[in-house]
C-alpha cells in the first residue's frame, strides 16, 4: 500500500492499540509504533530514524498520537513529511505540565534544582534536567492537525490546548465530560466519530 497511518501511544499504552484504528482507514497500512524512548531527547532520534525508514516505503504518512506520544512527535517530527496528524489528549506544553506536577507535589524550582530529581506520591519523577531540556528545545508545528480534547483533562488546560491550536491552525474538538484518557464507552464512541469525519 502507498499510504500509512502510524499510531503513537501514550505513557502506559502499547503499539497494539493501533488495531482499533484500522476500521477507519481502509486502504492504508495502520502501524503501531513500538517505541522505547521515555524522554524527548531520546524520542527525537528514535522517531526520526523510524519515520525516515517509513518514508522510503510509503507515499503518504499520517499519524495518530496520544498524550506524551504527541509531545514526542511534536519535538521529533516537526520537519518530517507528515500529511496529517490526529492528536488525542496531547501534551503540547511540557513546561506548564512540569510546573503543574511540581505544584501538586509541593516542590519549588529551587528545591528541584538542588535535588536534581524528586519522586512524587503520584508516580512521576520530577527532573530539573528534563525541565531545562524542555525550556531549551522549543518546537514549531506546521502539519495539518486535528485535536481531540476532553474538558476534564487534568494534564493540560483548555487554554493551553486552545493556544496551541490557534498557533498552528489546528482543528480542535472538545468533548464535554471527556478525560485525558479516552476509555469509557461514551468517550470511545465520541473518539470514533471524531476520527472518522
Amino acid at each position: 500500500m502507498e499510504n500509512a497511518i502510524v499510531y503513537i501511544h501514550g505513557k502506559g499504552g502499547t503499539a497494539e492499540e493501533a488495531l482499533h484504528y484500522k476500521q477507519f482507514f481502509p486502504g492504508c497500512d495502520v502501524i503501531g509504533f513500538d517505541y522505547n524512548s521515555q524522554y524527548p531527547w531520546d524520542a527525537k532520534e528514535e522517531f526520526s530514524l523510524y519515520f525516515d525508514s517509513l518514508l522510503t516505503k510509503y507515499k503518504s504518512i499520517r499519524i495518530i498520537a496520544n498524550s506524551i506520544g504527541a509531545y514526542f512527535a511534536l519535538n521529533a517530527l516537526s520537519n518530517a513529511q507528515i500529511e496529517k496528524a490526529y492528536f488525542i489528549s496531547p501534551v503540547v506544553d511540557m513546561e506548564k505540565l512540569i510546573y503543574e506536577m511540581m505544584r501538586w507535589a509541593g516542590v519549588t524550582e529551587d528545591k528541584l534544582k538542588e535535588k536534581e530529581s524528586i519522586e512524587t506520591s503520584f508516580g512521576e519523577t520530577l527532573s530539573y534536567n528534563y525541565l531545562n531540556w524542555v525550556r531549551q528545545h522549543l518546537f514549531s508545528w506546521n502539519v495539518p492537525t486535528a485535536i481531540l480534547y476532553g474538558n476534564n483533562d487534568n494534564m493540560q488546560s483548555i487554554d493551553t490546548i486552545m493556544a496551541f491550536a490557534n498557533n498552528c491552525g489546528a482543528d480542535l474538538t472538545v468533548m464535554e465530560n471527556g478525560e485525558h484518557w479516552f476509555h469509557t464507552e461514551e468517550q470511545m464512541k465520541f473518539l470514533d466519530e471524531w476520527i472518522s469525519r
